[in-house]
């Protein structure tokens, strides 16, 4: 990887290089896309997410308008360190990692962990943060959310003795929408066929699990504090981070917008991408 080409842009993440900068002596692995001009937005993606579990046809929408910057968290895919055990801590390396990159405001599009991730950045760091998008997420101590474990595990050996990704059982509904919206996203994934990014370690999975629990387990956080403008989008039926959690974020941050996919689970965003890069484009340019 090298930061040396950083500022080229490309028109379809599948083929966007691979990069890295040095954060306070910590590598942290990127791709980069889009128009030059404008805020930039940064994509802060699932737990065990590396740089190939972001959905092309989200990366490549957005980026259409937008420049896209995906990154991993540290000790994840080719990032270097440790994976930390706190949202705080990714939070702080976000922001370290979004300064180093030069950029004094951004947009955020948190999904799932990465949402947890982007309030933290949000309500850390203020002035840095122009507008949010949370997927697929919830607030500190939300309803649920220490138990993501739990109910992961079992359809993770599902998945194993079905011979499927866990994410076409953690992230979709069991209906025919659902496998179908599954199986046309889980095949996104695949894609990409050279320079495809490092899966991460057991250590990391574990790890980050430990920082979702402790988010489950936190006190809740001011967001009534939040006064930029916020998305939020999620399927009606999340079974990783329950959707009642995405109405209470609604609720806590003022005139923040709410979008609920019907028949969509955790990962509602990808199964409904053709609405949803619209809504999203639209919000980011209001």
């Amino acid at each position: 990887m090298t930061s040396s080409v950083r500022y080229l842009s490309t028109a379809r993440y599948i083929d966007a290089p691979n990069l890295s900068i040095d954060v306070q002596g910590v590598t942290f692995a990127y791709r980069d896309l889009g128009p030059r001009n404008g805020v930039p937005l940064i994509l802060l993606n699932h737990w065990g997410a590396v740089l190939d579990n972001f959905d092309p046809r989200i990366v490549d929408g957005l980026a259409a308008k937008h420049r896209v910057i995906a990154t991993n968290y540290r000790g994840i895919g080719a990032s270097g360190g440790i994976a930390p055990v706190t949202i705080d801590e990714m939070a702080r390396d976000a922001i370290a990692l979004i300064r180093a990159l030069g950029f004094e405001k951004v947009d955020l599009l948190g999904f799932s962990l990465g949402g947890f991730v982007a309030q933290d950045i949000t309500l850390k760091a203020p002035d840095l943060v122009r507008k949010l998008i949370l997927a697929g997420t919830g607030p500190a101590g939300g309803k649920g959310i220490e138990k993501v474990g739990p109910v992961s595990w079992p359809l993770m050996i599902k998945g194993l003795l079905t011979l499927r990704d866990p994410k076409f059982y953690l992230f979709f509904t069991s209906t025919n929408n659902g496998r179908r919206a599954a199986k046309a996203f889980l095949g996104r994934l695949k894609e990409r066929r050279a320079d495809r990014d490092k899966g991460p370690t057991p250590r990391a999975f574990l790890r980050q699990l430990k920082a979702i629990k402790a988010w489950g387990q936190k006190a809740p956080q001011d967001l009534g504090s939040i006064r930029i403008p916020v998305l939020i989008a999620n399927g009606d039926s999340d079974i990783m981070v329950p959707t009642a959690n995405s109405a209470d974020m609604a609720r806590r941050i003022p005139g923040s917008q709410l979008v609920l996919y019907q028949d969509a689970g955790h990962g509602g965003i990808s199964q409904n991408c053709a609405d949803f890069v619209p809504k999203a484009l639209t919000f980011l340019e209001a």
